[in-house]
């Protein structure tokens, strides 16, 4: 048997962990352990209860106001007892956030074996996205098994000198996560968005990157506000970023413009199926860039830089940064012609098929020679 802890702290990390913890459970010769960093603490607490994943340690590190610096130290500090307590024989850590690297080097500290789920994302700039670009490349130095999601993500480890027998190309966890939280005929709590007439075809918008506060989110919501009134039948929904400078920029540029809906921050499963009910989607997350094109739903992402280009080549996402007159003309266009939005809509979806948590789990037990069983590439058709 191998002891497997896995170590997230906010909510996109425990979105794509849970179909792992889930699949590891489901192993007799995996000891499976979750620890949270609670990094971010009611949206990841959210997750946690949809997917009814079982917490061993929470170290509840989130405090108001908290730096970079705040949450590293109290991430390293508080892993060093849990780790030495558990040894576990792998630490799980996913993606690019601070708790990610951090508890990869509290791993490394313990010489403690690594898997990075989500290996191999880069977009060649430190400081874009900032400072996830950096949280992901330091975590791929220290990783002993990589977990990448695409066959780019693979070649982007190897021109970094990885060893290939190291590298397992899985899909992405998101997606696991996505078909089993997506429903036909999904009923909305909240009453504002429950009542957008069906024939009204609705924009999600996400705002929250860092490197976009200020004058780029005053530019993108003033192209959000063009858009309503140039295309009567569409409705905005944006769920707010709780980030006060977000909340200070919405509010100077779109509080009360008719046919934009500011909603609270969304829960997982809520979140999805507005995303499935959407037209297309404008968005600075990354997480999205993947969902989204599952769903068959164009995405424009609203950065200069992505580190998920494999969809940007298939041509179900668009680069289009925080320039107003960019954005409005990109979503007017696939508003407007159905041949451009069709291009876009069904295109191949490159990220995942679903299968993505149960090629990790048998990688591992391959591994550690608990298995014959190889796990399958993922190959996107």
């Amino acid at each position: 048997m191998i002891k497997v802890m896995t170590i997230f702290g906010t909510r996109p990390e425990a979105i794509k962990m849970a179909p792992v913890v889930k699949e590891l459970l489901k192993r007799p010769d995996i000891d499976t352990k979750v620890c949270l960093t609670a990094q971010h603490r009611e949206m990841l607490d959210q997750v946690v209860d949809l997917f009814h994943l079982p917490v061993d340690y929470d170290l509840d590190i989130m405090k108001s106001g908290q730096s970079l610096y705040d949450i590293t130290a109290r991430v390293l500090r508080g892993l060093e007892d849990v780790l030495k307590k558990e040894k576990p024989d792998y630490v799980l850590v996913h993606g690019d956030t601070t708790t990610t690297f951090t508890a990869a080097l509290a791993a490394f500290y313990q010489q403690i074996k690594i898997g990075h789920v989500e290996a191999g994302l880069r977009t060649g700039n430190l400081l874009s996205p900032f400072p996830e670009e950096a949280n992901r490349q330091l975590t791929g130095v220290l990783s002993n098994v990589n977990f990448a999601p695409t066959e780019t993500a693979r070649e982007n480890l190897l021109r970094e000198s990885k060893d290939d027998k190291n590298i397992y190309v899985v899909g992405n966890t998101v997606i696991d996560a996505l078909l089993a939280t997506v429903k036909k005929d999904y009923h909305f709590e909240d009453a504002e968005i429950e009542a957008i007439e069906e024939h009204k075809r609705v924009i999600l918008v996400t705002t929250h990157r860092r490197e976009n506060l200020g004058a780029p989110m005053h530019h993108v919501y003033r192209a959000l506000r063009r858009l309503v009134e140039a295309v009567p039948d569409t409705e905005v929904v944006f769920p707010v970023h709780r980030n006060p400078l977000v909340r200070e920029a919405v509010s100077e540029e779109l509080e009360g413009v008719p046919g934009i809906h500011l909603v609270e921050p969304m829960e997982y499963e809520p979140f999805t199926n507005l995303m499935a009910r959407s037209a297309i989607v404008l968005t600075d997350s990354g997480g999205i860039q993947e969902e989204a094109p599952s769903l068959g739903k164009p995405v424009l992402v609203l950065r200069d830089t992505t580190e998920r280009p494999e969809a940007v080549e298939a041509g179900t996402v668009k680069l289009v940064g925080t320039d107003e007159e960019k954005i409005f003309h990109a979503a007017y266009e696939l508003l407007t012609d159905e041949k451009a939005y069709k291009a876009m809509a069904e295109a191949v979806n490159p990220y995942g098929d679903g299968h993505s948590a149960e090629r990790i789990a048998d990688a591992l037990l391959y591994i550690e020679g608990l298995s014959d069983k190889k796990p399958t590439k993922f190959i996107a058709k």
